[in-house]
């Protein structure tokens, strides 16, 4: 068994942000022209009128301020509520591949890597642009990598998930290089026309260098400690969207077809489990949460993780600070990558021998813990 490192992480970073201010005065003017439109049915008491959102409610009910997203004339456009893409001929990169491949490369540049020192791609979102070919292997072959690839979705522990496939394929020496990439445009399959949950996500892309020990060039190492997932099945957080939609004749615009969650139900029943799966993982390894320097947990909703760290550390207020660093307030949940982009912003003053968890939680449900030490 070799040791293993994370050597290098690269982040793709979308060209627009929709401030909080710009999402809700969007929302209201599509609630505004739907209840006009319905007007006689809400009067009639047969259906009920829409509920303008505001930055207040925003703000309190997640922690979000921003988000980054590829294209935001179609959000933000009433009479639509969803981005504008232009479909792409089958012989262009596809879009998912394309931010995949930048954050790729700033991986690959941070860890000191030639794409031709790859020889595993694992492509791992929480929703796929396709059924096949793989995203993965489109990403590989725009590279120039060697090996092969594969695509896998677990939701919001996607990412966590891959890294420990990465972790094990280096650990017994199947793969001496392997790339994470975490391409997450979460625009497409979010409800910018539901109050509860329009201003969730944000467009990402991250990507992750897993690599032997030994062979590392890297001047940033992370050894793997050790890696812990674990699935419970939840209906809270789901999306019906897939390839039987047409031969169940279903309405491919229904609200069950994108982003939808039970909000209240998701923090009561995911923050005790993702805490002590944190709590567990750590005591196998023989540590303590009051060892670790730092947390990078997944970003869904400030209050979670506050509420995550105080069970951890017994100090909610350790959520947003040095502890346990918050990227949410800008890029909103990112699905899959929010820790990584945690990990990789916050991660440059630790010293030698520092511990970190990097940890995912989310619809399946699904937690992925990662426990690091500094090299």
């Amino acid at each position: 068994m070799y040791s293993v490192v994370i050597s290098g992480t690269g982040l793709y970073q979308p060209p627009h942000v929709i401030s909080n201010a710009e999402l809700v005065e969007a929302f209201n003017a599509y609630a505004d022209l739907q209840n006009a439109k319905n007007a006689e049915a809400i009067a009639a008491g047969t259906q009920v009128a829409l509920t303008h959102s505001s930055v207040e409610f925003i703000e309190k009910a997640s922690g979000i301020k921003q988000r980054y997203v590829i294209e935001k004339s179609g959000v933000l456009d009433p009479t639509r509520m969803y981005p504008r893409f232009t479909e792409r001929p089958d012989d262009e990169l596809s879009l998912m591949a394309e931010i995949g491949v930048d954050a790729c490369k700033k991986a690959l540049a941070a860890a000191g890597r030639q794409a031709s020192d790859v020889d595993a791609i694992f492509c791992a979102s929480a929703n796929m642009q396709r059924a096949y070919p793989a995203m993965a292997v489109e990403i590989q072959a725009a590279l120039g990598a060697g090996g092969y690839g594969f695509d896998m979705n677990v939701a919001c522990s996607s990412a966590t998930f891959a890294l420990e496939q990465a972790f094990n394929a280096v650990r017994s020496g199947a793969s001496k290089c392997v790339l994470v990439v975490n391409p997450e445009i979460t625009s497409a399959h979010l409800e910018w026309r539901d109050r509860d949950c329009h201003f969730i996500f944000g467009d990402v892309c991250t990507a992750i260098v897993v690599e032997r020990a030994d062979l590392a060039v890297s001047g940033d190492q992370w050894e793997i400690l050790g890696t812990h997932l674990a699935t419970q099945f939840s209906n809270n957080i789901r999306n019906n969207f897939g390839f039987l939609n047409r031969a169940e004749d279903s309405d491919p615009l229904a609200r069950d077809k994108t982003f939808r969650q039970e909000g209240r139900k998701v923090f009561k029943e995911v923050v005790p489990i993702a805490a002590a799966h944190i709590e567990g993982h750590l005591a196998k390894l023989e540590h303590q949460p009051a060892e670790v320097r730092r947390f990078w947990l997944h970003q869904a909703n400030l209050g979670m993780n506050q509420l995550v760290i105080k069970k951890l550390v017994g100090d909610a207020a350790a959520a947003g600070s040095d502890i346990a660093p918050l990227i949410l307030d800008t890029f909103a949940n990112t699905a899959s990558a929010g820790s990584i982009i945690a990990f990789h912003e916050h991660r440059a003053d630790l010293k030698p021998g520092d511990l970190g968890v990097i940890c995912s939680f989310g619809a399946g449900y699904s937690v992925g813990s990662v426990i690091v030490r500094k090299c």
